[in-house]
């Protein structure tokens, strides 16, 4: 028997066991959602193949994703990463990162966690959809478009409708997965 999955992780490996493993399952850890904003807006017109192919190479560069640290990176680091081949070297980008971190922490402040922030938005609880087809997964909705003008509001950089929405399926907040996959 065939294990069928949603079409667009089939590419190789690397697709298939993050689709697997990680895609549409909830989270509820602030330095998995700190990953995720990081890794999403840097996907920003980019694909999220290549992303993960890279996010290794993130992981080492951003000090494993520790938002406390970039928080308080100068310039130095910023040269520093602006000159690693490893990752996307786009300097607003870069930039973005940090403000993110500093801002993530204020939402830590404010809700106690990142996570009960962002939840709140789901009324706790995952967003379940069935598509059919890859067609009828949409590329932003209502919340998320709330998500993004909140944290736009708040200061964020490159956390776009589209990005946020991608955020919230790779964080599971959102289950698209297709209705025949193997993750529903």
């Amino acid at each position: 028997m065939d294990i069928i999955r949603c079409g667009w992780c089939e590419k190789d490996d690397l697709y298939r066991n993050y689709h697997d493993d990680e895609w549409g399952k909830p989270v509820y850890d602030d330095n998995i959602f700190f990953e995720f904003l990081l890794l999403e807006s840097f996907q920003a017109g980019l694909s999220w193949y290549t992303i993960l192919k890279k996010r290794e190479n993130f992981k080492l560069a951003f000090d494993n994703y520790n938002y406390i640290k970039i928080a308080k990176y100068d310039q130095t680091k910023i040269n520093e990463l602006l000159l690693n081949e490893g990752i996307i070297r786009n300097k607003l980008k870069v930039s973005a990162t940090i403000t993110n971190a500093q801002k993530f922490q204020e939402i830590q402040k404010e809700f106690g966690t990142f996570s009960n922030y962002i939840w709140d938005f789901v009324d706790g609880k995952p967003i379940i959809n069935h598509p059919k087809t890859l067609k009828e997964v949409p590329a932003t909705t209502e919340i998320s478009n709330q998500i993004s003008k909140d944290l736009k509001k708040r200061g964020f950089k490159f956390l776009g409708s589209t990005v946020v929405y991608a955020f919230m399926q790779a964080t599971g907040l959102v289950d698209d997965h297709l209705i025949d996959c193997i993750c529903k």
